[in-house]
């Protein structure tokens, strides 16, 4: 009796199942890339050429190489410059630290420098965090785009 209804029931199935527009059908993953504006540029260099060394202006990627072509124009990349050590940030006027990212990586020696171990903390944007150390409190002094963090993973 299953079988009978079974049978009945499958020319209605089959005929459900299938798209009545082919053309509907694609990726969706296509869809939203060609939707979403140009890509970020990237930072790629031309690649060594056949049977040559190549150099580092020829190979580096990423991070490394606008690294490098900042050099090569005569500014820093990256601030590696040592945060103010000469006072003990409070939280009513703690030690800013420029960021262009929604969070940086801070290292704290204490006040004055080297009273303590070195102790790395994460400071995130709109947060004051203190060293568990000494105490000093430190604020993210941010400097990027406001609609930026969006795009963290």
């Amino acid at each position: 009796m299953l079988s009978t209804a079974l049978r009945a029931a499958r020319p209605v199935a089959l005929r459900t199942a299938r798209p009545a527009n082919p053309t509907a059908l694609r990726a969706l993953s296509t869809t939203a890339a060609r939707r979403s504006g140009a890509p970020p540029p990237q930072l790629f260099g031309q690649g060594g050429k056949t049977g040559e060394i190549p150099t580092d202006e020829q190979q580096a990627t990423g991070l490394e190489r606008f690294q490098l072509l900042g050099e090569m124009e005569g500014h820093e990349s990256f601030d590696l410059q040592p945060l103010d050590s000469s006072r003990v940030g409070t939280l009513q006027d703690p030690i800013k630290v420029y960021s262009l990212d929604t969070e940086r990586i801070v290292g704290c020696t204490g006040s004055p420098a080297e009273s303590h171990e070195l102790h790395w903390f994460t400071v995130r944007k709109d947060k004051i965090r203190r060293c568990t150390e000494c105490g000093s409190a430190y604020k993210l002094d941010y400097h990027g785009l406001e609609h930026h963090d969006a795009h963290h993973h």
